[in-house]
């Protein structure tokens, strides 16, 4: 009888435990969806100006690495490959504490638009981390960081963005929070810009960086 009274209790904790990592999901996805009303990006250069007819929904703050890796030149010599493969964790602030929302990577773009042909090497890519959407995006412009105080005034990272997207996916249960990304600006850089030491052949490099990645949908 005890051992039955204490599987009952062991199993009420789970489904409690469960309920409650379930609303705290459900809250976070809530306030992450709401806060799209609140979202400003600072202005930026006509360059990386997101087109008219898009609004910004959505930001989240990047902690990261580019990933860049040492190839041999026409010359004989070697030097860092200047195209970077992205690696982060985005985070929103989540009653003043942050909370996980997208991870950024490097993947094949499985649902391209029309006349979008994806490279085997695949695209940049942000996925939801509260339900798996996905977004796949390709620069379009840039300015270099330090050129603008108010979007991207750290001299010496990497470039600020503007990028449109040539793919998205629903998540597997049908969620959209960035099925309906159409464009994402990367602002606020600081940090993983392409190494400047000598390399050898192969050889890859971490960069850490941090940037505020804002994302737009259009109007209806």
């Amino acid at each position: 009888m005890s051992y039955s009274i204490n599987q009952q209790t062991k199993k009420n904790a789970r489904v409690r435990s469960l309920f409650a990592a379930a609303l705290v999901l459900t809250c976070a996805f809530g306030t992450v969806t709401l806060a799209g009303a609140q979202v400003t990006p600072p202005p930026t250069p006509t360059d990386i100006a997101v087109p008219v007819g898009n609004s910004p929904f959505l930001v989240g703050h990047a902690f990261g690495s580019q990933g860049y890796t040492c190839l041999p030149t026409s010359t004989g010599g070697t030097a860092w490959n200047p195209t970077a493969r992205p690696e982060a964790t985005l985070f929103a602030d989540f009653f003043r504490h942050p909370f996980q929302i997208i991870t950024h990577f490097q993947s094949i773009n499985e649902n391209p638009k029309p006349d979008v042909i994806p490279p085997l090497s695949g695209n940049a890519t942000w996925q939801s981390s509260l339900d798996s959407s996905r977004v796949w995006a390709v620069k379009v412009k840039g300015i270099d960081a330090g050129s603008d105080p108010a979007s991207c005034p750290t001299a010496g990272s990497i470039q600020c963005l503007l990028l449109q997207s040539v793919g998205n996916k629903k998540g597997p249960t049908g969620g959209n929070l960035l099925a309906d990304t159409t464009f994402i600006q990367r602002l606020n850089t600081r940090g993983g810009a392409v190494p400047t030491t000598a390399c050898s052949v192969g050889q890859t490099q971490l960069v850490p960086y941090t940037a505020d990645y804002f994302f737009f949908r259009a109007q209806k």
